[in-house]
């Protein structure tokens, strides 16, 4: 089996190095040739996608996988998958199709649950644009008859990126926002359930997200104490200054459920709380 990845980021790079076991190749793009030796470091062929053009090498390298995952951002063209290189996947014909979106595309709920059949409302615009590629993806699925599997995100945490290194550096910030909440999902669990999904290609959408929906200043005061420090004081969010981006984030407040990762995947957390997984962090150092 062959796996070609869009966008071999942090996320995607955690899903190569759970599944690359069942793939005699894998292949990835980067944007610049400056990053190809570090995919090639890890064992993936490099090629490099700009997301303005096509790439011969990539057409011939798809003619031959057996599995796709896509993880790059849309813009407002549109998909830069889809719109250069869809044609190329329609005829290799892939077994499996993977769509790496987020849980934004739900927009704002006033802190009550949401599921994969909740209607959806983006706010933000890169919100609005992600909606409008997971239908391309949908469209693509039907028209073409082949599997395509979304998967929309929390906040992405793990080894290097988590409130415990903003602890440590000394920049971390408790917001205050009364009743606002934020579901999480640690970067080993979004390959778990992504290689979960891989062993029953279908197309269907999954919520990959913790179990536990908390506030963000509960988080940072809970990491602080795993680090033996002083958390840092509370800031109202209404007098909090916030690039418009982060007050955006903000804006949107929703308790995500993952009930279908786990009834229908039989999907078992390794990190279903944020506690768990700061704990294991902080051990890890």
């Amino acid at each position: 089996m062959r796996l070609f990845v869009f966008g071999v980021g942090y996320s995607a790079k955690a899903i190569v190095e759970e599944v690359r076991g069942r793939f005699d190749w894998i292949g990835g793009t980067t944007r610049s040739p400056e990053k190809a030796e570090a995919l090639k470091a890890m064992g993936v062929e490099p090629f490099v996608f700009d997301g303005q053009n096509a790439n011969g090498s990539i057409k011939e390298a798809l003619r031959s996988a057996t599995h796709v995952l896509l993880s790059i951002a849309p813009g407002e063209a549109g998909d830069p998958v889809l719109l250069l290189h869809g044609k190329d996947i329609a005829a290799a014909r892939p077994v499996w199709t993977g769509y790496l979106s987020t849980v934004g595309v739900y927009g704002d709920h006033d802190g009550a649950w949401v599921d994969e059949e909740t209607p959806l409302r983006p706010v933000s615009k890169r919100s609005v644009q992600r909606v409008a590629a997971e239908k391309a993806w949908m469209d693509f699925s039907e028209a073409r008859g082949l599997p395509v599997q979304i998967f929309r995100l929390s906040g992405i945490y793990g080894p290097g990126r988590n409130g415990l290194e903003k602890l440590r550096a000394g920049t971390a910030r408790r917001l205050v926002k009364p009743g606002q909440v934020f579901n999480r999902i640690h970067v080993d669990d979004i390959a778990g359930a992504v290689a979960a999904a891989m062993d029953t290609p279908s197309t269907r959408i999954f919520n990959v997200t913790d179990d536990e929906p908390a506030p963000p200043q509960d988080v940072v005061a809970f990491g602080a104490g795993l680090l033996g420090i002083a958390p840092p004081p509370e800031i109202p969010f209404e007098t909090a200054d916030l690039t418009p981006m982060a007050r955006s984030f903000y804006g949107e407040n929703k308790r995500v459920s993952n009930r279908r990762l786990k009834d229908e995947l039989g999907y078992a957390f390794r990190y279903p709380d944020y506690r768990v997984a700061l704990k294991a962090l902080a051990e890890s150092g």
